[in-house]
């Protein structure tokens, strides 16, 4: 059994609240990603579960053993703690090579030398680098040098691996197959896996579940399509990436849906909600910039948005547009698919623009974080596209 169980963790760093009576659970053999920007928490709880920072309060076990009572006086130091640590910056000795930083492990953990031979072996096959056996890991590439910490990190059996951002070095193909690798790797030694990131595609493409953190607590947990696809929260739809969370009132109620006009506007869109908001009230309605579709010459009713394009953006598959819609910014992505369907040029600045917004992705989302935060004004911001 190597789950991971915490209850009422908290952390502080002189007055400041890192964590705040944080409850997660992880299932033995899961692969669980904390997720959020710098400052959420989720490095500070990674470094509580492998023993590398004292906890304020709370509990901690691992695989049934308890390694954390603020209480009852309990603390396991890391190297007792039986669980792997793969760092963001390698953290590998350089004056050890290839074969020294992955037998290091197992020479704490008393391996004898026969054993160690061929636990080097496995490894380094594992990953890839059977041939670098001897070489210094200083004339590795990043990528090279990863996959030893992955190595060495695994080599001596542990139960359960943190991983620190371990891709945030690596340029973007490189993350891409180094992420693969350490999902493969998860499945072949059936480990239990905690992973810190604050890039949600790497969170979506690797995690059977995803835990977003705000500010030392969790904001959102699911699988990767119930959070990327159903954020419940203004703060969880902005940074899964809904371009577009927009103000507005509830003009009307359907089966799972809200009918919300934009402020200011005559704007009425349509947006999914599993608790029906009453007539009349302030929400927020959250959809990404590839919810709409340009719409149908003659065209009317609900959904459809008229604005003037002030920017355009030329992105290889498509161009983001920022769109003024009666005063209300809006970011709209369109395919040159959908423009060559329609024998329309590529969009430019200060052109009129008429899309519909998909009723079934748009969605009404809380307004308030776990610490209750209004988010009035981040709602109404909408990013300049990026290239």
């Amino acid at each position: 059994m190597t789950d991971v169980l915490v209850s009422g963790l908290t952390k502080h760093y002189g007055d400041k609240p890192a964590l705040r009576s944080l409850d997660l659970s992880v299932a033995s053999g899961e692969f669980v990603t904390l997720l959020g920007p710098s400052g959420c928490g989720k490095t500070t709880t990674l470094r509580c579960l492998a023993g590398l920072e004292r906890p304020s309060g709370g509990t901690i076990s691992l695989g049934g053993r308890v390694v954390v009572d603020t209480e009852g006086g309990v603390f396991v130091p890391p190297d007792k703690r039986h669980v792997g640590m793969v760092f963001q910056s390698y953290a590998l000795w350089p004056h050890m090579n290839v074969a020294e930083n992955v037998a290091y492990p197992l020479k704490v953990a008393g391996v004898g030398r026969a054993d160690r031979r061929s636990r080097i072996r496995e490894m380094l096959e594992a990953v890839d680098l059977a041939p670098y056996e001897q070489r210094p890991v200083t004339a590795l590439s990043g990528g090279q040098q990863q996959r030893v910490s992955l190595a060495r990190a695994l080599a001596a059996r542990p139960g359960i691996v943190f991983y620190d951002e371990p891709l945030s070095n690596l340029d973007t193909k490189l993350r891409y197959q180094m992420g693969q690798q350490v999902r493969a790797l998860h499945n072949q030694f059936e480990t239990t896996s905690v992973y810190v990131t604050h890039d949600q595609e790497e969170a979506i493409t690797l995690s059977d579940r995803i835990i977003v953190m705000n500010h030392g607590v969790i904001e959102q947990q699911g699988t990767p399509q119930e959070v990327y696809d159903r954020p419940r929260s203004a703060y969880v739809a902005d940074f899964m990436g809904f371009q577009n969370i927009v103000r507005g009132s509830v003009v009307g109620i359907g089966d799972d849906r809200a009918d919300v006009r934009l402020h200011d506007s005559e704007i009425v869109v349509g947006a999914y909600t599993e608790t029906p908001p009453p007539l009349g009230a302030e929400v927020s309605v959250a959809f990404r910039s590839d919810h709409v579709r340009l719409s149908q010459p003659g065209s009317t009713g609900l959904g459809r948005v008229d604005g003037t394009i002030t920017r355009s953006t030329f992105v290889g598959n498509g161009y983001n547009l920022l769109v003024d819609a009666q005063g209300t910014p809006i970011r709209v992505r369109i395919g040159r698919s959908e423009l060559d369907g329609r024998n329309r040029p590529a969009p430019a600045q200060g052109e009129g623009i008429s899309f519909d917004v998909n009723p079934h992705r748009a969605l009404v989302v809380d307004d308030e974080s776990g610490q209750r935060r209004p988010y009035a004004t981040e709602a109404v911001r909408v990013p300049v596209p990026t290239r």
